[in-house]
């Protein structure tokens, strides 16, 4: 496959060493056809993402990928990040990615083709654009702006409780990230997860609530760095219940809001 100049620019920003979310995070070789399909979604994202650009002025998108098949929990896509236009009319996604075999998550500022060169579960894409009057700030605040950086939390557990601040996951990152940036007083103070997570309370967010038995807790938590529970408050835990930020509950709570329209998704043809 040639890689010509708009791969390469779908592929800027690129991370050095081993991270994930939302996706396997087995280290195996990146195949031909994975590389190629991985692609091939960016550049049909970034298309839609120019024409609605051209359309509308849209700037800003929340974006979603399916990295882990997660229908057993009746959810579609499994990670989120905040995709923007740069100046160059390239596009820009900052999100957060656990590193490998660890407790620790970073913020990452990646082209699309490396958002989805992951080992995708499924070679879709998913987007909610923000409304109008958001488009402009939001832009800003990930161009140049430190708000949202204020929230991110190192301590990473992949289902951590929606209304702790012990850790924090990649879509709890993102959804806090959103306060950060539509109200400035939730960056004034020294913890600024605290009053992000009360906005979002104000607002109606509503994390999903996951069944996970004893024993899928425990062995998700022995040998498996990043997977805690202690986090959660003990009537919620040990009753079975998980209350964490998804994709699918960030996207309701969004388009019910007004804050943004209704899911837009892509998706390339399946293989055998």
């Amino acid at each position: 496959m040639k890689v010509c100049p708009i791969v390469v620019a779908l592929m800027l920003a690129a991370s050095a060493g081993a991270a994930q979310a939302g996706q396997s995070c087995e280290q195996k070789p990146l195949t031909p056809q994975a590389l190629q399909r991985g692609l091939e979604l960016a550049l049909q994202t970034q298309a839609a993402l120019d024409a609605a650009h051209q359309r509308d002025g849209t700037r800003v998108v929340v974006l979603a990928r399916a990295g882990q098949d997660l229908s057993a929990h009746g959810l579609r896509h499994s990670h989120l990040g905040w995709a923007y236009r740069w100046p160059d009319g390239t596009w820009r996604v900052l999100h957060k990615l656990n590193d490998c075999g660890t407790a620790q998550g970073q913020l990452y500022r990646q082209g699309l083709g490396v958002f989805f060169l992951d080992d995708l579960w499924r070679h879709e894409a998913a987007w909610v654009v923000p409304a109008a009057e958001l488009q402009a700030p939001l832009h800003a605040a990930l161009s140049a702006g430190e708000r949202p950086l204020r929230v991110h939390q190192p301590a990473y557990s992949m289902v951590s409780y929606a209304w702790g601040t012990r850790y924090q996951q990649s879509n709890q990152w993102a959804l806090e990230a959103l306060a950060a940036m539509l109200e400035p007083g939730v960056t004034a103070t020294a913890n600024a997860r605290e009053p992000a997570q009360a906005w979002l309370r104000f607002k109606g967010y509503q994390p999903t609530r996951l069944t996970v038995r004893p024993l899928q807790r425990l062995g998700a938590r022995v040998g498996t760095a990043h997977i805690a529970f202690d986090d959660h408050p003990n009537e919620l835990r040990f009753s079975d219940r998980i209350d964490t930020v998804t994709v699918d509950s960030v996207f309701a709570w969004m388009a019910a809001s007004g804050l943004s329209g209704p899911v837009q998704t892509l998706a390339l043809p399946a293989t055998n």
